[in-house]
């Protein structure tokens, strides 16, 4: 009895210096939440506050969603729904890195229904769907080199990263890994890559590659060295 309770004050120990890696924010949204959907055959979304709107723009970029209707329930009045529109499109756009990395713009109008208002919701995109798909997963920057030597062996043009965990110099150690991989894969000489960070400032959620100098490249046939080409039979003689 006395060694099962002291094994369970060691843990409460453990447990308790573990509390601040594990006490973090996250928030997931689920496809096909029926806190999201207000109605799945329609497709058409549902919000309750303004978190809500902005987890069912999240989810719509998620799904490169050209046009949807959301309905917004708690609101009284037009002004405010405006209000909470275009901030939540704001944040979307400007502050998530999803957003910030895919959209071009969001236009919305609002109309009032018997309980609730009926959101329009247009979504311009500069990224493509197969682009939002393509996006990998990292938890750190310190997966960055794996994922960029595949990326250079499968010759694509473009990596984009989400990256979970971001501190104030990793910008600095993502440059560095791209420096020594390019001078590892005899790149140095070839167009710099473009590194791009979304958002730009603050806490980066998103990376993108642009390599398509070492894509071209890899995709180049090589070239013979002289001296080593022979010629088609040039050993087989006909002595007939």
């Amino acid at each position: 009895m006395k060694k099962r309770i002291c094994l369970l004050l060691a843990g409460c120990v453990l447990l308790t210096g573990c509390a601040s890696l594990l006490d973090r924010e996250y928030s997931t949204v689920e496809a096909h939440s029926s806190k999201f959907w207000e109605s799945e055959a329609t497709g058409t979304l549902r919000a309750e506050n303004y978190q809500d709107i902005v987890n069912d723009l999240m989810l719509l970029i998620g799904q490169h969603t050209e046009q949807a209707v959301i309905r917004l329930y708690s609101y009284d009045d037009g002004v405010t729904v405006a209000d909470a529109l275009e901030k939540a499109a704001a944040e979307v756009q400007q502050e998530t890195a999803l957003g910030n990395y895919a959209l071009e713009y969001i236009t919305s109008s609002s109309t009032a229904q018997r309980g609730y208002y009926e959101l329009s919701i247009q979504l311009c995109y500069r990224r493509t769907a197969d682009q939002i798909a393509a996006i990998v997963n990292a938890t750190s920057v310190t997966a960055l080199q794996s994922l960029l030597e595949t990326a250079l062996d499968e010759g694509k043009a473009e990596l984009t990263v989400r990256v979970g965990y971001w501190r104030a110099e990793d910008r600095a150690a993502v440059e560095q890994t791209v420096s020594d991989l390019r001078a590892e894969r005899e790149l140095t000489d070839t167009p710099e890559w473009t590194i791009s960070y979304y958002p730009a400032d603050g806490a980066v959620g998103l990376i993108e590659f642009n390599l398509s100098s070492a894509a071209e490249d890899a995709m180049q046939p090589k070239e013979m060295p002289e001296g080593d080409f022979k010629a088609p039979f040039e050993n087989s003689v006909n002595k007939g």
